[in-house]
C-alpha cells in the first residue's frame, strides 16, 4: 500500500507542520478502514503563530484596495470551477454525502466568492448633508482585523466560504480551524486562494481539535471577531469566552425545522420535499426537515406514502451514482442517532420505518444507519425538541392551521421552517408568523442561496447572518466621517438654533 498523504497546515503563506509534530486520521466514513490522509494535529503555539501572521499581514491587505482585493477572488472562483469534479469527490470521499450534493457545496464555495469579488466595488456608505454650513458628512467601512473562523464538517466547503470572502473582501485576515473530520475540503480552498494570489498571512490554516485550537482562537487577544458554526453547546461556549473582551461573535447553530403539510397541499410535491428535506445530507444539516406537522385529514395517507419511499431510498456509498443518501460522518453520530431513536421508542412515539443502524453487505464498512419515520408523535417529545443530526424525522399530527403554527414555534432553535399550501392567506399568515430567520413557501426547509441572507433566531443564532451583503455587516465596522471647510469652529446641536 501507498503511504498515506500528509497534509499541512498552511501559516504565513507557507505550507507547514505542526510544532507537535504530531497528526490525526482523516477517514472515508463509508469505509472506515480507508484513510483520507493525515493532518496536523495543532497546539496553541500554531494558533500564535497564525495569528501573527495574520496580524502583521493586516497591515498591508487593509489598504489595498477592495476592487483589487476582488480581483484574487475572481481568479479563486475560477480555479474552483475548473477544479469543481475533483474537489467534489473528495469530498464525498471524506464526509460521505453523495456526489450531487457534494457538487452543490463546490458550487456554493464558486457562487459566494464570485459574489464576494463583485462586492469589492459596492461596498458602499452614506453621504448625507450636515446640520451646519459648509461641512460635509458620510460614512465609510472599515475592515475588523485578525477573524478567527471555526466551521463544521458537513458544509466542508460552502460554509468556510460564507466566512473568509467576505471577511477578506472587507480587508480582514483570516484564522481558520475547519472540523476535524473534514479538513480536505478546507485545505482545497485554501489552496485555491494561495494559487489565486492571496498575499502572505493573509489566509491562515490551522487544523485539529477544539481544545487546542478553537479555544486559544476564541481567547487570543489579537483576534478581533469570532464566527462559529456548529451546535448550541460550543457556540454558548465561544460566546462566553469572547465577553470579556466584547469580542464580536457571529453564531450559526441549531436547528428543529418544521415543515407544514396542510390538507390542501400539493400532496406529490409535499411528499417529495418530505424526502429531500429529511434525508438529503443523511439529515446531517442545521437546517433539516426534523419535524413534519401534518394535517389529521391527510396524516394517514401521508405517513403512508412517506414511509414507502424512505424504505425505497438507496443508502450506500456516495459515489456510486445510484446511491441516494450517504452514511453518517463518524461512529459517534451514529451512536447519536441511535440513542435518540431509543428515545423515541421510550417516549411513545410508534416506529414507522428505519430505527437501525445498516452494517451488513456493502454497509459493513461504514457509519450507516436506515432512514427513520416515527409517527403520532407529541409535540414535547424529546426527539421532537433536541437537534439529532442524522437521518430521523417526527410526524405530529394536527387539528388546524392554528395548531400547526403553535407546534412549529414550539422549540427552543429559529432558523428555517416549511409551508405547503395553495391557500395564499394561509401562506402569507405562515411567512409573517413562523419564528424562523427562514420560510420556505412548497418547498422543503433546505435549499438556501448565497445572495440571500442566512440565519436563525432564539438558540439558533445570536442576530447576525450570513451570506448576501448582510455579511459585510459583521466583517466591517462604520466609521463616520465629518469634513468641515467653513474654517471656523462650528458646535453642532449648538450654532444650528
Amino acid at each position: 500500500m501507498a503511504p498515506p498523504k500528509v497534509y499541512k497546515n498552511f501559516i504565513n503563506g507557507e505550507w507547514v507542520d505542526s510544532v507537535s509534530r504530531e497528526s490525526f486520521e482523516n477517514l472515508n466514513p463509508a469505509n472506515h478502514g480507508e484513510l483520507i490522509g493525515l493532518f496536523p494535529h495543532s497546539t496553541p503555539e500554531d494558533v500564535n503563530r497564525a495569528v501573527a501572521a495574520a496580524r502583521e499581514a493586516f497591515r498591508c491587505w487593509r489598504l489595498m484596495p477592495a476592487p483589487k482585493r476582488g480581483e484574487i477572488l475572481y481568479r479563486a472562483a475560477r480555479l474552483l470551477q475548473e477544479r469543481k469534479e475533483a474537489m467534489a469527490e473528495q469530498m464525498t470521499m471524506e464526509m460521505g454525502k453523495v456526489l450531487a450534493e457534494t457538487r452543490g457545496d463546490v458550487q456554493e464555495a464558486i457562487d459566494m466568492t464570485f459574489y464576494m469579488a463583485g462586492e469589492g466595488r459596492r461596498q458602499f456608505g452614506q453621504t448625507t448633508p450636515s446640520e451646519l454650513a459648509n461641512k460635509f458628512a458620510m460614512t465609510v467601512r472599515s475592515p475588523l482585523g485578525v477573524c478567527g473562523m471555526i466551521t463544521p464538517w458537513n458544509f466542508p466547503m460552502a460554509i468556510p466560504s460564507w466566512k473568509i470572502m467576505p471577511a477578506l473582501i472587507c480587508g480582514n485576515t483570516v484564522v481558520i480551524k475547519p472540523a476535524q473530520d473534514t479538513p480536505l475540503s478546507t485545505y482545497n480552498l485554501v489552496q485555491v486562494l494561495e494559487e489565486a494570489g492571496i498575499p502572505r498571512g493573509v489566509v491562515n490554516l490551522v487544523c485539529g481539535f477544539g481544545r487546542e485550537v478553537g479555544v486559544p482562537m476564541v481567547d487570543h487577544q489579537d483576534v478581533r471577531a469570532v464566527s462559529f458554526t456548529g451546535s448550541t453547546e460550543v457556540g454558548r461556549a465561544v460566546s462566553i469566552g469572547c465577553a470579556p473582551t466584547f469580542k464580536p461573535v457571529c453564531l450559526e447553530m441549531g436547528g428543529k425545522n418544521a415543515m407544514i403539510v396542510m390538507d390542501d397541499a400539493n400532496l406529490e410535491l409535499a411528499l417529495e420535499g418530505a424526502v429531500w428535506g429529511s434525508f438529503g445530507t443523511t439529515g446531517q444539516r442545521c437546517t433539516a426537515t426534523s419535524r413534519i406537522i401534518v394535517h389529521k385529514e391527510i396524516y394517514p395517507h401521508f405517513c403512508e406514502l412517506l414511509v414507502d419511499r424512505a424504505r425505497a431510498l438507496r443508502v450506500g456509498n456516495g459515489l456510486d451514482k445510484s446511491v441516494q443518501m450517504g452514511p453518517l460522518v463518524n461512529e459517534s453520530q451514529v451512536k447519536t442517532v441511535d440513542g435518540y431513536v431509543q428515545i423515541g421508542k421510550s417516549e411513545g412515539a410508534k416506529l414507522l420505518t428505519g430505527g437501525e443502524r445498516l452494517a451488513d453487505g456493502d454497509h459493513a464498512s461504514g457509519w450507516f444507519y436506515a432512514p427513520t419515520i416515527f409517527g403520532d408523535c407529541q409535540p414535547r417529545m424529546r426527539i421532537v425538541q433536541e437537534e439529532i443530526f442524522g437521518p430521523v424525522v417526527s410526524l405530529i399530527p394536527v387539528g388546524s392551521f392554528e395548531e400547526a403554527l403553535d407546534v412549529g414555534n414550539d422549540v427552543v432553535y429559529g432558523l428555517s421552517s416549511a409551508i405547503y399550501t395553495r391557500d395564499v392567506n394561509k401562506a402569507f399568515h405562515a411567512m409573517r408568523d413562523l419564528e424562523t430567520g427562514i420560510v420556505y413557501v412548497n418547498a422543503p426547509t433546505i435549499g438556501a442561496e448565497t445572495h440571500l441572507p442566512f440565519g436563525g433566531v432564539k438558540q439558533t443564532g445570536n442576530g447576525h447572518r450570513e451570506a448576501a451583503i448582510t455579511a459585510l455587516e459583521f466583517y466591517s465596522e462604520w466609521k463616520t466621517l465629518y469634513i468641515d471647510y467653513s474654517d471656523r469652529l462650528q458646535r453642532a446641536q449648538i450654532d444650528n438654533q
